[in-house]
């Protein structure tokens, strides 16, 4: 069971990640990553999973030590549900990445790999993205007539059009 549940969770978020990486602009990935619900189904495999040690579980991450942590990750259905655990959370940076990089204008080939990244080792996506984050997008490039003024630089009360 525990090696079913552990192939399962990643299974789970398959469906989102093919949404966001391959089809960035679909309205509909929009509205589905817009729900933190997505998560949901990989956190069921990890309740699953858990379930046969959620006693011992809860009790260790009560009062933490490497010696107990390393005693319950000796188990199957413990190695799973961190698995799922740690899955989920890549899926809810992924989320909040392609959600913000959208809102900035990032262009989906540029945020394909970072999501992959994402997926693989989200502890390099996630600061990728912080410091692709950092760079000025397109959106924020946008200028108004010859003089090239950037969108912050219109006089309070102008209206400038949207790109979108």
């Amino acid at each position: 069971m525990s090696e079913t549940l552990f192939q399962l969770a990643f299974l789970a978020t398959v469906p989102f990640w093919a949404l966001m990486i391959l089809a960035p602009t679909w309205r509909w990935t929009h509205r589905i990553a817009s729900s933190p619900l997505i998560v949901l189904p990989t956190l069921v495999v990890w309740a699953l999973a858990i379930a046969p040690s959620l006693g011992d579980f809860a009790h260790e991450m009560l009062g933490p030590d490497l010696a107990g942590v390393k005693a319950l990750l000796a188990r199957d259905d413990v190695v799973a549900a961190v698995w799922a655990q740690v899955i989920a959370w890549d899926l809810f940076i992924g989320r909040w990445i392609y959600l913000d990089s959208r809102s900035r204008g990032r262009h989906p080939l540029l945020m394909a790999p970072v999501l992959v990244l994402t997926i693989l080792l989200s502890p390099i996506g996630l600061p990728l993205y912080f410091v692709i984050r950092l760079t000025r997008s397109d959106k924020n490039r946008l200028t108004r007539g010859d003089r090239g003024s950037a969108v912050h630089d219109v006089p309070a009360g102008e209206v400038v059009p949207s790109v979108d």
